[in-house]
């Protein structure tokens, strides 16, 4: 079977692997030249290119299934993401109809702020203009009887915001006063790489149509997630602040279940973030080694001029 991966980054490589070890034929598509090339070099038929564009999208090879799970970037805006989310989907399903399509969406789309579960029935009203796009994205699959993954946080080896935010100082605890509080900060919803890699690959031979939350089975306070990790590393507590209202994908507070998808058949190798601390023996040992590198590369500091 020939699967089509538009972005093959963090999670569309993870996923691209598990495929080549199943025999599967992966057309993998990238914006940079080099990249497309260490691609092929891996097996994984490399190509470069922008999927908003029809051309490009046309001249791919046919594929059982299209899978996108492209990034808009680092600091990507509302323009880049309708280009690469709603143009760029679009342009995938009309250049192949006959693939299923499964778009990797976000649980940001939620956008509660009371603590609440969160299921595929619940209402997804995102604050900010991206959440929006997204959602049209979503349309975009849905409209073509494809699959939205609304994914939770995505962490794994060399990613971990939780961990490295924690080690490097920086980490807070979300404490809002006002209704509905947060006395033990926001709840986190996260899956680590492995598992969602596994879900997307899971669906491909489903091809369940309709919307899928993607997350662990344990949600977890950031009160819960650095009370440990303090207790691991003999550090105290992050402090408690207000909450970072300004957030890329904006700021929620909910629990987001996948039971949908689990009593569908997928079931995480990791059902809490802690499973992974103890057993993902690669996440403590990179992110570490992330945090020296980062380090070691940051310039001195200029003290030409005194200062205190």
């Amino acid at each position: 079977m020939t699967i089509l991966i538009a972005g093959c980054g963090y999670l569309g490589k993870a996923v691209a692997r598990q495929l080549l070890a199943g025999g599967h034929r992966v057309v993998g598509l990238t914006r940079s030249e080099d990249t497309a090339a260490a691609l092929t070099a891996e097996g994984i038929e490399g190509y470069a290119g922008d999927i908003a564009e029809p051309g490009f999208a046309r001249s791919l090879p046919s594929a059982a299934v299209v899978v996108h799970c492209a990034s808009s970037g680092r600091g990507g805006g509302p323009s880049q993401y309708r280009r690469v989310y709603v143009d760029g989907l679009r342009a995938l399903v009309e250049a192949h109809p006959e693939a299923h399509c499964i778009f990797t969406s976000s649980s940001s789309v939620y956008g509660q702020i009371d603590g609440s579960w969160v299921t595929e029935e619940s209402a997804a009203e995102p604050d900010r203009e991206t959440g929006r796009l997204l959602l049209q994205a979503e349309g975009v699959a849905l409209a073509a009887g494809g699959t939205v993954m609304r994914l939770a946080g995505i962490y794994g080896p060399g990613r971990s915001v939780l961990l490295k935010n924690f080690l490097m100082g920086e980490a807070q605890i979300d404490l809002r006063v006002e209704p509905p509080a947060t006395p033990d900060g926001r709840w986190i919803n996260q899956i680590h790489r492995r598992d969602a890699a596994a879900a997307l690959v899971w669906m491909m031979d489903a091809r369940l149509p309709g919307v899928f939350n993607v997350a662990d089975h344990t949600p977890v306070t950031q009160r819960m997630v650095y009370t440990e990790l303090a207790r691991r590393f003999g550090r105290p507590l992050p402090p408690e602040r207000a909450p970072a209202l300004d957030r890329k994908r904006g700021w929620t507070h909910k629990r987001v279940s996948s039971q949908k998808l689990t009593a569908a058949g997928w079931m995480p190798q990791f059902p809490s973030w802690f499973d992974a601390l103890d057993h993902d023996p690669a996440l403590v040992p990179s992110i570490m080694a992330q945090i020296h590198t980062e380090a070691a590369e940051a310039p001195e500091p200029d003290r030409s001029a005194g200062g205190s």
